[in-house]
């Protein structure tokens, strides 16, 4: 992370930059990069699902009538589908509705409200619930453990994922601290990939809690942008080898794959997660969209569909990535006030500018007509200690206005960090 901005030539060039800026706002521009949308172009790839299963088309391979109730584990016949892309034995992987936060909530909710098996109390009796983020992450996540009245501490994110020695010793004598989350491919922000190595540590070290468990957000497991399609570690097989079977719940989902809005979700775990989640799942619903779910089944085919249908994703997406990472570089790579990744997947981009100017970025971009994620969003409570990281989501907007979009936000970079060395 670079921390030694070049202040002569900033302070020598903010005359200059002034004059970007208001030739920047003079533009009136309405650029997005808030949120990781496909863009309608993505959409459209999936646009055959809107005449699948068809008329004639009322039963899966198994025979099970998708118009009426139950089948509560989701149709088998696109859970095979994905357990060869997660990797999971088909039993052990349930598929429900278009949201895997949805999943993750009603994990962590049940849990409050019920407890896991191992759990000496519903956690909502517990005097206090304490769940570890690492940083920079998701806001969502940090948004179910605040709804939930969850205590976040935070560790270090690193290119091979989450700092589990840090976690270790969280961990090893605090039976208040009751999971992690984990986005073990292309996370976001950072687009870190985790290691075999960093996934044994976590599923086998000690816990204080009988209870704790680690939330696999597989989210971008398929989400690759260049050849390099890396695969993550079988958290779950690893876990049940460990003989903490029960500690890793899993989720994917559909979502930036087919419609975003009407996709399909899954959740993967133990035989005995499983039977815990199900059994609590039966008294909210009789079952899951099987038209939907079948209307994915076949227009994948195979799980070999579902790989061939994602490098459609990436010939849309790679181009977008690529500029945003080529303009940084020749925008703002001499002053050196800036730092960003160059993920190999995922949805984001991770930028660090100067110490103290996150937010002051944040609000020269919308003032200029460029919508960009608050200041700090990627940290628990909206709060960045440093006020320095800046999410970037290229994936809606055209890649014109992505171009267009980056040029601006460089612009506002510089004249923050400038500001800042003048002040």
């Amino acid at each position: 992370m670079t921390t030694t901005p070049d202040a002569a030539a900033l302070a020598a060039a903010l005359p200059e930059l002034q004059q970007a800026y208001a030739e920047l706002q003079a533009k009136g521009l309405k650029l997005d990069l808030t949120r990781g949308k496909p863009s309608a172009q993505q959409l459209d790839l999936s646009n055959a699902l809107l005449t699948l299963p068809g008329t004639d088309v009322t039963r899966d391979d198994a025979g099970t009538d998708v118009r009426n109730y139950g089948g509560l584990e989701g149709l088998p016949q696109l859970r095979r589908i994905f357990a060869e892309l997660l990797d999971v034995p088909v039993e052990q992987l349930l598929a429900g509705g278009n949201a895997s936060l949805t999943l993750m909530h009603d994990t962590l909710a049940y849990a409050a409200l019920f407890g896991f098996p191992a759990s000496p109390k519903p956690w909502a009796r517990e005097e206090k619930v304490r769940w570890i983020c690492a940083v920079p992450g998701y806001d969502r996540h940090f948004a179910i453990c605040e709804a939930l009245g969850f205590e976040m501490i935070t560790v270090p994110m690193t290119e091979d994922g989450p700092d589990a020695a840090a976690i270790a010793e969280l961990v090893a004598d605090d039976p208040t601290i009751k999971g992690v989350w984990v986005v073990p491919a292309y996370s976001n922000p950072d687009g870190a990939v985790i290691t075999e190595e960093v996934a044994r540590a976590l599923v086998s070290m000690p816990t204080a809690a009988p209870d704790f468990r680690i939330i696999w957000d597989n989210a971008y497991a398929l989400h690759h942008l260049t050849d390099d399609e890396v695969t993550t570690p079988n958290a779950i097989g690893l876990a049940a080898e460990a003989g903490n079977p029960d500690r890793v719940v899993m989720v994917a989902s559909t979502s930036k794959i087919t419609f975003a809005g009407a996709g399909v979700s899954f959740w993967a775990s133990s035989p005995a997660n499983v039977a815990w989640f199900t059994k609590h799942l039966a008294i909210a619903t009789i079952g899951p969209d099987k038209v939907n779910q079948l209307r994915h089944a076949l227009f994948f085919g195979s799980a070999d569909g579902v790989r061939e249908h994602m490098r459609k994703h990436r010939e849309i997406l790679a181009p977008k990535f690529e500029a945003v990472v080529e303009i940084l570089e020749a925008r703002l790579g001499k002053y050196d006030v800036a730092s960003w990744t160059a993920p190999r997947g995922g949805y984001f981009v991770s930028l660090d500018v100067v110490p103290g100017t996150a937010s002051r970025v944040v609000q020269l971009a919308k003032e200029a007509g460029i919508a960009l994620t608050p200041a700090g969003a990627t940290y628990p409570h909206g709060r960045d200690p440093e006020n320095r990281n800046i999410r970037l989501a290229p994936s809606m907007p055209p890649l014109t206005e992505v171009r267009e979009a980056m040029d601006g936000v460089a612009t506002c970079v510089l004249l923050a960090a400038a500001e800042a060395g003048s002040a």
